[in-house]
């Protein structure tokens, strides 16, 4: 109990941060745990720090009910409880076995003695805390009880000093209080009230439950914000995977960047555009955009532009793409199976972007924080029908219209690299290497690319924009610079809310530069989108004023759900409504005036 109470506190001083990450399945109490399928074992394994049990003192036994209707001979406490206790051994993880008598308070509470110092390794164990609850006797009796009894106290309830030892935790119908259904929030005048109670119970150093609460996921997270020691459920898997998957599912970002407004000077003309930056991040729905807006307190450069759209994200066999035909369809105008890159559903190559901006001696760059064979870089550049084929997407890369490829290299660049400084590229490891000015082909193999930004990638992907759009824009023919967020992608995997929040945050600076240069020489269209969705993100809770945000991943893979576009610069408004994601290629050619 001491651990539990511990934490208690470290809760409730941590309440003002707002972010409930300090939670734990500890913090559950199995309400009526004789009523689950598998009592005590369900609720013991999935780490619950409170368990209950209601007791009938019948006919010389101490048997487990809701109601005297539902006796039976076989379900008595020694049996549900006491023996499993007993047989975990030295064992037992900290929890409060909280019985709650239904019969005459004295008799079965003595009873209750009786019976509990039959096992003495239970009751001289200090991670087990027996608290009285239900029918109890004269609260001036409570220390006439051995030292292993306490007592669950009630909230609105003044206590002698005295006695205070002997209560463990104050409790209390949330009923008596609110009339609240869980949906929402408290109204102002409630909340007020149940934090009034809670903290009564905190400044007594005492733990607090409320019973006869809302049992969903939202009354959880407005209990936590309160700092309520133990949430009453009755729902026991669902609550303990909803506190086991919250440390990856809340977060509160330290460090936030100002948005950039753009001027709106050329932005929806009519003229053509002679650079097109076309920035991907990859699995970034509108949920993981608004993370990153909340993450930064209520500013993401990427929500100042006015021109937006929705793109339909499926691909030629599947209701639910994958990166490979995700980006194909914007590098080919083309829908394709799942897995094949730069070729259609018959394995035929198509025709990419960066071949038809090279009839005009357009220039190609390819900027990516994941690999540079990845599906989403290698859509612009290869022709093959499995993404996984590195090998061949580095031969198809040798003899492609692409000036500039820079990201994380991996094991088979070096197998290809002969054939590649054949074909006229440069290799290098380092960002830092690439030449301020050159006519030359480069891939830039750098494996700080691959970090993610919470594992110390810093500011590589913005750093990289720069040298490549100075490098492409010194021919003067315009250029085509894609650039991948490759990792909001695979913090969606991961279904890790503070990993998505931090590369979003990330792509929002870049973005920022875009749009910068996009007002500074009035000729270039910037488009942001995505090639699909992942983690079926839903935005749960949350605090844009200090940057806290919670939410709930449906699954660890892509979803159908339709993706943002956003456009900024000359004919950006080609780019509004909703469309197939293969509209964003003829969408990019028409603004260019082909």
């Amino acid at each position: 109990m001491k651990k539990i109470l511990f934490l208690s506190l470290a809760l409730r001083a941590w309440g003002a941060l707002a972010q409930p990450a300090a939670y734990t399945t500890a913090n559950l109490h199995s309400h009526n745990d004789y009523e689950q399928p598998i009592p005590f074992y369900a609720a013991y394994h999935a780490g619950f720090g409170s368990i209950e049990a209601d007791i009938f003192l019948h006919n010389g036994q101490l048997l487990v009910a809701h109601t005297d209707k539902e006796l039976s001979a076989g379900r008595t406490l020694e049996k549900l409880y006491l023996q499993p206790l007993q047989a975990l051994g030295s064992k037992v993880h900290p929890v409060q076995m909280m019985i709650d008598i239904k019969t005459d308070s004295v008799q079965t509470l003595n009873k209750l003695v009786e019976v509990l110092q039959q096992y003495p390794s239970l009751i001289q164990n200090k991670d087990i805390t027996w608290v009285i609850s239900g029918n109890r006797p004269a609260v001036s009796a409570y220390n006439n009880y051995p030292s292993f009894i306490s007592f669950d106290g009630e909230l609105h309830k003044t206590y002698p000093a005295e006695v205070l030892p002997k209560i463990a935790m104050l409790s209390g119908p949330l009923q008596a209080v609110t009339k609240w259904n869980g949906k929402g929030v408290l109204e102002e005048m409630d909340k007020n009230k149940v934090q009034q109670l809670i903290d009564k119970g905190h400044q007594l150093h005492k733990t607090v439950r409320f019973w006869a609460a809302p049992d969903v996921v939202n009354a959880w997270y407005q209990l936590m914000h309160l700092g309520v020691d133990f949430i009453n459920t009755d729902n026991i898997e669902g609550a303990a995977s909803f506190l086991q998957h919250l440390p990856a599912s809340s977060y509160t970002a330290t460090q936030q960047h100002a948005a950039y407004t753009p001027a709106f000077t050329t932005d929806g003309s009519h003229k053509k555009a002679k650079n097109i930056i076309l920035i991907i991040g990859d699995g970034t729905g509108l949920a993981q955009w608004y993370t990153g807006y909340t993450a930064n307190k209520g500013q993401l450069s990427v929500f100042n532009i006015r021109n937006t759209g929705l793109s339909k994200t499926s691909s030629h066999d599947s209701y639910i793409t994958d990166s490979a035909p995700g980006s194909t369809a914007f590098a080919s105008g083309v829908k394709t199976n799942n897995r094949f890159v730069g070729v259609d559903h018959t394995g035929q190559a198509l025709t990419l972007l960066p071949a038809i901006i090279s009839r005009k001696k357009m220039l190609t760059g390819i900027v990516t924080s994941g690999d540079i064979t990845d599906a989403t870089p290698a859509d612009f550049y290869a022709h093959r029908n499995e993404r996984e084929n590195s090998n061949g997407i580095l031969q198809d890369l040798a003899t492609a219209p692409v000036q500039l490829l820079m990201g994380a290299g991996n094991k088979q660049l070096a197998a290809n690299a002969a054939n590649l400084q054949q074909h006229g590229y440069h290799i290098t490891r380092s960002l830092d290497s690439l030449p301020a000015q050159t006519s030359q082909r480069y891939i830039v193999a750098d494996s700080i690319a691959g970090l993610s930004i919470l594992k110390g990638r810093g500011n590589w992907l913005s750093n990289a924009f720069d040298k490549a759009t100075t490098l492409l824009k010194q021919q003067n023919n315009g250029y085509l610079l894609v650039l991948e967020g490759a990792q909001v992608d695979y913090g969606g995997h991961a279904n890790h809310i503070g990993y998505i929040a931090e590369e979003v945050m990330d792509l929002d600076k870049v973005i920022t530069k875009a749009l910068q240069l996009a007002d500074a020489d009035k000729e270039t269209l910037v488009i942001i989108t995505a090639d699909h969705e992942t983690g079926g993100l839903s935005l749960l809770d949350g605090d844009i004023s200090k940057g806290y945000i919670s939410g709930h991943f449906s699954t660890n893979d892509h979803t159908a759900i339709p993706v943002p576009v956003y456009a900024y610069g000359p004919q950006s408004q080609l780019f509004t409504g909703v469309y197939e994601n293969t509209e964003v290629f003829r969408k990019i050619l028409q603004s260019l005036g082909f």
